[in-house]
């Protein structure tokens, strides 16, 4: 087992840290069963050190206790930290099922809630030149698993880098995270200004974290608004704010998400209504919603 009390990853194929069955572990068929689409949520930054990958991991549990069918796609290639805030020991990552060596049941890991958890996708800086060969092998992986979920979020990098361009531009959905710092700020407008320029995104969704109250909250996301009316054609949208707490601090060095080992705290609190918000943004088009469409997009050239 690992320190957070889930399965530990580290047994040969086929044995315990394989999840059977095309991820069963994932959360039992909720209210999402049978849609038939997977809705892909990017969570990014302008900038590091803002607690990105805990947005991600917190809005994954809060969605998948709400009855959504999660899986949590590491794509941080530099800083990836989702296993080690959830103390888990993956052998295989992405890179393996691009390779062939491992089928990508076999690589995904059980967190809080059920959700899915796909370890540091190091490999992916060369998805751009896949061979068709293996273009195809990761489009039908993904494929197969699509019956499975209906939510996939992505925890990028942060900043504006070839990889994190890949997987926004790809994605459905893109949430920005920042906080109340100059430069959280200005590289936040400069991610958005450049999804916008280059790759076509008019709406993001944009979560403040690490607030000392909700004024200050509603004020970051205002600010980054109103230079955004200004120089760009694009609309934000405020999914919330996220307050300060200590809570947050021990369940790092507990190796668990805030939401499983504090349920009560107002930072859980906080994530648990950005779960239901984000619940009730609107379904993706049939042709954008298949897994496999993603998976097309991030793989071709930018």
């Amino acid at each position: 087992m690992g320190s957070a009390g889930l399965p530990a990853p580290s047994m040969p194929a086929g044995m315990g840290g394989r999840i059977a069955g095309q991820a069963a572990g994932l959360h039992p068929v909720g209210t999402a069963a049978g849609r038939g689409t997977v809705r892909v949520i990017c969570v990014t930054a302008g900038k590091g050190g803002v607690g990105k990958s805990n947005v991600s991991l917190n809005l994954a549990i809060g969605l998948a206790e709400l009855g959504r069918r999660v899986v949590l796609l590491d794509a941080d290639l530099g800083l990836a930290n989702l296993d080690v805030l959830l103390g888990l020991r993956p052998r295989f990552n992405l890179s393996h099922v691009i390779e062939g060596r491992a089928e990508l049941s076999e690589i995904i890991l059980r967190g809080p809630a059920g959700i899915g958890v796909i370890p540091s996708a190091s490999g992916i800086a060369r998805m751009a030149s896949l061979s068709a060969q293996e273009h195809a092998g990761l489009i039908h992986a993904f494929g197969a698993l699509a019956h499975e979920l209906d939510t996939l979020i992505i925890d990028t990098a942060a900043g504006i880098s070839e990889s994190v361009v890949a997987f926004t531009r790809a994605s459905q959905e893109l949430l920005v995270v920042v906080c109340d710092e100059p430069a959280s700020l200005t590289d936040a407008y400069a991610l958005i200004k450049v999804m916008h320029r280059d790759h076509g995104h008019d709406r993001f969704r944009v979560i403040c974290n690490m607030c000392r109250t909700p004024e200050q909250g509603r004020q970051l996301y205002l600010k980054l608004l109103r230079v955004c009316d200004r120089y760009l054609d694009v609309a934000l949208d405020y999914l919330g704010c996220v307050p300060e707490d200590e809570h947050v601090r021990k369940a790092v060095q507990l190796q668990r998400a805030v939401i499983e080992a504090f349920p009560w705290s107002r930072a859980s609190a906080a994530f648990k209504k950005c779960a239901r918000q984000a619940d009730r943004w609107p379904e993706p088009p049939a042709a954008s919603g298949r897994l496999e469409f993603f998976v097309e997009q991030l793989v071709q050239p930018g």
